[in-house]
């Protein structure tokens, strides 16, 4: 590694080693090699075209599917004295002719544009004419069709190898199974030796996944008995009940904003910056949020309704902890999630192909959510990694869930569907089996059929765990009109047949199930811990003058400095900008705007002049 990157490390964004796989790809691109890099969300990504950037000379091109990521990173970078901007419709005219002098003037460090405005033959015109540096693509997964979130002007990147063959081109994503990374390669014409796998775990987010039962309730008792007072993220599948779950956690005493596509431009614009500069707020989001939020201190992110992959469930998730500490990743499922999702595949426009893929990831999700294994396991299993041995981090290796043959009871919720008729939702096929003479039954004649109360021993909760493994299986399959009844596949004939055993999962008790760790205490210090009362006090006070000066500059209080730096603070008491300079983040630039109002509020401490940082 070349001690440019280290000093550049050091002096511009004040940290004083790399992270684990971070030097070796930063040596590989110094050295003007092209790279694919797939790290966990949180893991250092950005670095690793930052500091090569920096380190080769000339102008970083940055491309970036979404605006509201690229004035984050933007802002970020100018946060700690580099000269950055951006190419979007956001731009006037105006604006965009004085962003493209400064490019062609070698005045930025680092140029943001979009997929759409990059192959735009006058940017790529404009890119000949000055020295870039490389080329970084972010959000890697968006090449792919078979991905998660594609984006068709990805696929036309490839312009940059052939029209720029002496510029490494870096590709960057923490979501990318094994198919989408053979894709990425081929679209980008990137050499498969040069990639870069740093792992997806993330030890430090708990994994949790419950049966859908009452589901705002169960939020609510999550949040209020684990997170109170925390900053978090729930997802929605609809913007309707993005506004309904918002509006009533607001009711019920918890903080709460809404985000979604269907929203005025100015509120949400509005909203995601309250996000990122208030503490103890609670997004209720669609998947319209999210990419490139790198609000370090974010505790939970929940989810009501179930993803539609794996790559979603991670890349939401991975939005939680991004600091280190300690987080929860939070979902409550059903049926419903099930039948819905399904249904939403088969009724869209997409080729076969497509949906024969969106098919294939969403049974994936299902069996992740049906797991009886580590849920860490199974997801970095997902993404073709091996660990071994238990997380002891998630709902499963704390409370192992109980498996029980349940083999009769599936012949008969089997014979049930199939003798009404195959088009009645799991209410009704439920009441039949358990034999509730109901005026729908009654109507039907159903009180007539042979599996007319031969369920009587299960209650309706267990019935309704038992359909819903056997959907998520795909023994059974949602009618094809839509309505939410159930019908056979032909995997459910050996089993009517009485040649194949089937084992499922327990149903989970009705009450709200206890949490699967002790109640965290409600706090802004996210697990800071302390030896006294005094190293508290003091670290308070430091978090009250981070939040003066980040008001001051209308910016979130982290980008000021994150927890950790304050908390190095409490311990190393440094009493001169010397000293301080070694605080984690605390690069040249902060240490100029910050440094002195740091060190005032220690030196009012009556701290030990003679204490140094170790």
């Amino acid at each position: 590694m070349s001690e440019k990157a280290y000093d550049i490390l050091r002096a511009v964004f004040g940290y004083e080693s790399f992270r684990r796989g971070q030097d070796k790809i930063i040596n590989h691109v110094i050295q003007g090699r092209d790279a694919l890099v797939l790290m966990p969300t949180g893991g250092g990504k950005s670095l690793c075209y930052q500091i090569p950037s920096l380190a080769r000379g000339g102008t970083g091109v940055i491309i970036c599917p979404l605006i509201a990521l690229m004035q984050d990173q933007v802002d970020a970078l100018r946060e700690v004295g580099l000269s950055a901007a951006y190419l979007n419709s956001t731009l006037s005219a105006e604006d965009a002719a004085v962003v493209r002098k400064q490019f062609l003037q070698g005045q930025l460090d680092f140029l943001y544009v979009a997929p759409e405005r990059l192959l735009m033959d006058s940017t790529l015109r404009m890119l000949q004419q000055a020295r870039v540096s490389l080329f970084a693509i972010d959000e890697a997964h968006c090449v792919s069709q078979w991905g998660h979130d594609f984006r068709p002007e990805y696929l036309k990147l490839s312009v940059l190898h052939e029209m720029f063959p002496d510029v490494p081109r870096v590709a960057l994503t923490a979501t990318a199974d094994i198919r989408t990374r053979e894709e990425i390669l081929t679209r980008l014409q990137l050499d498969p030796a040069n990639m870069f796998v740093s792992g997806f775990d993330r030890p430090n987010i708990q994994y949790r996944i419950v049966e859908k039962n009452a589901p705002r309730r169960q939020l609510l008792s999550f949040i209020q008995k684990e997170h109170a007072g925390d900053t978090g993220i729930v997802y929605c599948l609809s913007r309707k009940r993005v506004d309904t779950v918002s509006q009533w956690l607001n009711e019920h005493g918890v903080n709460a904003l809404p985000y979604h596509a269907g929203m005025d431009t100015g509120t949400r614009a509005k909203h995601q910056d309250r996000f990122l500069k208030e503490d103890g707020l609670v997004i209720v989001a669609t998947i319209a949020f999210g990419m490139g939020i790198d609000k370090p201190n974010v505790r939970f992110v929940a989810h009501l309704d179930m993803p539609r992959s794996i790559e979603s469930y991670y890349q939401e998730t991975g939005r939680a902890g991004r600091d280190g500490e300690p987080a929860d990743a939070w979902l409550t499922y059903g049926l419903q999630d099930i039948l819905l999702l399904r249904q939403m595949i088969d009724s869209s426009d997409a080729d076969e192909a497509h949906k024969t893929v969106e098919r294939q990831k969403l049974d994936a999700m299902l069996a992740l959510c049906e797991s009886v294994e580590c849920r860490r396991t199974h997801l970095l299993r997902y993404f073709g990694e091996n660990p071994e041995g238990e997380c002891g981090n998630c709902d499963t290796c704390i409370e192992p869930p109980e498996m029980w043959d349940a083999t009769v009871a599936v012949q008969k919720a089997l014979s049930c569907v199939y003798r009404t008729g195959q088009r009645y939702g799991v209410g009704h096929l439920i009441d039949v089996l358990r034999g509730k003479s109901t005026d729908k039954i009654l109507t039907q004649g159903h009180d007539d059929l042979s599996t007319f109360g031969i369920g009587a021993d299960l209650d309706q909760r267990e019935w309704r765990a038992l359909f819903r493994q056997l959907t998520a299986k795909g023994i059974l399959i949602g009618d094809e009109e839509g309505y939410g009844g159930l019908r056979l596949s032909e995997r459910a004939r050996p089993l009517l047949q009485g040649k194949q055993n089937v084992s499922l999962r327990k149903a989970q008790e009705s009450t709200p199930a206890k949490s699967a760790k002790p109640a965290r205490l409600s706090s802004s210090r996210e697990e800071i811990r302390f030896y006294c009362a005094e190293d508290e006090i003091l670290f308070e006070k430091l978090r009250r003058c981070r939040m003066e000066l980040a008001t001051l500059r209308g910016i979130p209080a982290y980008r000021v400095l994150h927890n950790v730096g304050l908390k190095e603070m409490v311990e190393c008491r440094p009493q001169n900008l010397q000293a301080m300079q070694h605080i984690t983040g605390m690069g040249s630039q902060k240490l100029k705007q910050y440094g002195a109002s740091f060190l005032q509020v220690l030196q009012s401490e009556g701290a030990d002049t003679s204490a140094s940082y170790r």
